[in-house]
């Protein structure tokens, strides 16, 4: 019973709040016992946590094969159950220096919206990761007899945290690929990545039930960004649905990379944008628009490269034709190069030379490996080593039986000052002054070519004693004789020297692709023949 006190009749009567105290100090009694509790579990905690961080270590590094990981900081926090990993470091066994991997800071947690839907699952917040790889790890990687998903990541992961997760984050993170020049690494700054609903129970196929969004920084002044959704749990692989938008990405970064291609690439920005469905049984690469801005690019031949050369030549073709046949349908509404130089440098010839076009302008439209897309378009437009109108339309169709396209180049008007290095290398002379103009039409069906090659050499002149006086007698002799076959071979009604090619015939390699035909019928006609045509005139006029 309460406290009493009396009245001044004498009668008892109870003191307010009496009965209340005993409940006060219960609850103040259950606060202290839970304050005790939580400062118990809180300091368990942290004297847990360096026999866990050496008990994760080792249970993260018994799966993996070729790499290892360190852990030098680990905190649980026993309430809430979360986990947090500090300075995780991945180093591949080979190639230990520098790590491929530092995590500043994992933190795992219960992701509690789910466990109130019933389902217990992880979220994952990953903050300022550095992932980073160069190219002796590669080669390492590519090397191994091990797949890469035989190496135990899946269960390294398991073996942090025993929940699926089901949420993830990034904040901050890079992401850099060295190849040969350190001072031009390929690297994502800035890159955050949110993704959701990744636990989610197997679906339809098509069905894509997570989202995610990734935003990324492109060596250093491009953007892209990524996003859509994706089953993450769908066998063999993942599925994904996702929208691509990449903005000036610096093309001269993957210059380390292209030059074991024989590419040599010294400027331009890429920008583009597409849709990529990637699922079992949905393969789509579907770009809209491709812009590439003021590229200079160059093949680079070379004695030392020509094998190489040769061999990739060949996996090229073989690659094209096959591509019809691949499982992913690729698409390109329009590709546009804008402002652009390409060219070839043959360093094989002597004197070494370069044959280029400037101020190049190509539009490709309707590209695809595929034969129901129907066929492709290209226009080019330019100046043929830098002086010289140049046109050319291409029409490419599918290549069910073989090559399929019609050709039509124009190039008009060029200086020929301008090509003395070709003359050089294949005429052993050079010219003072006079135009080229080059003409041709061509089509390819089931195998067979048809056409015309006509190259035009208008007021070429080979010899001036005004600036030849100083060089060697037999050269001025060698060179007054090829102008003198060049005055034979003038027209009447125009000085200039031209010769029709008629092509006609079957294709002589039913795998070639029509890329190389192109490459080809450039090479054969105007390398191999009219140049050289020159000298074997001039040898020619020695002998009689």
């Amino acid at each position: 019973m309460g406290a009493e006190d009396s009245d001044s009749t004498g009668k008892p009567v109870k003191r307010p709040g009496g009965a209340a105290r005993p409940l006060l100090k219960g609850v103040l009694w259950g606060a202290g016992i839970l304050a005790a509790l939580l400062l118990l579990l809180f300091v368990a905690s942290f004297l847990l946590d360096e026999p866990l961080r050496r008990s994760m270590e080792r249970r993260i590094n018994a799966p993996l094969k070729g790499y290892s990981v360190r852990l030098p900081g680990l905190h649980f926090q026993i309430v809430g159950l979360s986990l947090t990993l500090k300075g995780l470091t991945i180093l591949q066994q080979a190639n230990p220096d520098p790590p491929i991997a530092r995590f500043p800071v994992l933190h795992f947690g219960l992701h509690w919206r789910e466990i109130l839907r019933g389902k217990v699952v992880a979220e994952v917040e990953v903050e300022r990761p550095d992932l980073r790889i160069d190219l002796r790890q590669y080669r390492t990687e590519a090397a191994s007899p091990v797949p890469i998903k035989e190496h135990g990541w899946q269960q390294a992961v398991e073996a942090i945290y025993p929940f699926k997760i089901n949420a993830l984050t990034i904040r901050d993170g890079t992401l850099t690929y060295i190849d040969q020049d350190p001072e031009k690494p390929l690297r994502l700054t800035r890159l955050n990545l949110e993704a959701s609903n990744i636990r989610n129970v197997l679906l339809p196929e098509n069905v894509y039930p997570s989202s995610f969004h990734m935003e990324t920084a492109i060596f250093g002044t491009g953007r892209g960004i990524v996003e859509g959704n994706a089953n993450f749990l769908a066998e063999p692989h993942l599925g994904i649905d996702a929208r691509l938008t990449l903005e000036k990405v610096p093309l001269e970064y993957f210059r380390p990379v292209v030059e074991r291609t024989n590419l040599s690439i010294r400027s331009g920005t890429f920008s583009g944008s597409g849709r990529i469905e990637y699922a079992p049984n949905v393969k789509v690469t579907h770009l809209g628009d491709l812009t590439i801005q003021g590229m200079e690019i160059d093949y680079v031949h070379t004695a030392r490269t020509a094998e190489a050369e040769k061999r990739r030549a060949e996996e090229v073709g073989k690659a094209v034709k096959e591509a019809p046949k691949a499982e992913m349908l690729f698409r390109v509404d329009r590709l546009r190069l804008t402002r652009c130089s390409v060219g070839m440098v043959n360093r094989n010839a002597s004197p070494p030379y370069r044959v280029f076009l400037a101020d190049a302008d190509l539009r490709l439209t309707n590209l695809s490996n595929k034969f129901s897309q129907g066929p492709a378009e290209a226009e080019l437009k330019g100046n043929f080593m830098g002086s010289g109108p140049t046109r050319v339309n291409a029409r490419f169709r599918p290549e069910k039986e073989g090559p399929d396209l019609d050709l039509d180049v124009k190039i008009e008007d060029t200086r020929m000052t301008d090509m003395n290095d070709l003359f050089r290398a294949y005429g052993k002379f050079d010219v003072t002054e006079g135009r080229f103009a080059f003409y041709s039409e061509l089509q390819i069906r089931n195998d067979a070519i048809s056409g015309y090659i006509k190259p035009i050499f208008k007021d070429m002149k080979i010899y001036d004693e005004r600036t030849d006086s100083e060089k060697k007698f037999f050269r001025q002799l060698y060179e007054m004789l090829v102008g003198g076959v060049a005055k034979l071979l003038e027209s009447r009604h125009r000085d200039e020297v031209a010769a029709v090619a008629d092509v006609s015939g079957p294709v002589e390699k039913p795998r070639i692709s029509n890329w190389q035909i192109i490459g080809k019928l450039i090479e054969n006609a105007f390398f191999k023949t009219i140049l050289p045509g020159f000298e074997k005139e001039a040898s020619r006029s020695r002998r009689r």
